[in-house]
């Protein structure tokens, strides 16, 4: 979707010399992305292509991958990077552990 400075400009009204820094906003997305690294998850999964899977999240959409990961014997392994996860997300873990250093700033 345009923005109405972009239709201005497109539309004559305005000049590539007119816009200034409140014309623009960021436009960040991250769309998808957990669904995709789920699939992946369940394909290396029934593929039978791994017999461990590290994850590097904390995020509680990752139930299901995991769950069904570790019911067809894959061991399933996850690095928050330290942070807190939900309770229901360590249910469906093998093991949780990091392959970084604890931050100086949790500790």
């Amino acid at each position: 979707m345009l923005s109405q400075p972009q239709k201005d400009l497109l539309a004559g009204r305005r000049t590539t010399q007119d816009p200034t820094d409140d014309d623009f906003t960021p436009s960040l997305r991250q769309k998808g992305v957990d669904m995709r690294i789920g699939l992946d998850i369940a394909s290396i999964t029934l593929k039978r292509q791994a017999e461990i899977i590290v994850l590097v999240s904390g995020d509680s959409d990752f139930v299901p991958a995991a769950k069904m990961a570790r019911r067809e014997g894959v061991q399933f392994i996850l690095d928050p990077l330290w942070h807190n996860i939900p309770s229901d997300l360590s249910e469906h873990i093998d093991a949780l552990q990091s392959g970084f250093s604890r931050p100086k700033s949790l500790t």
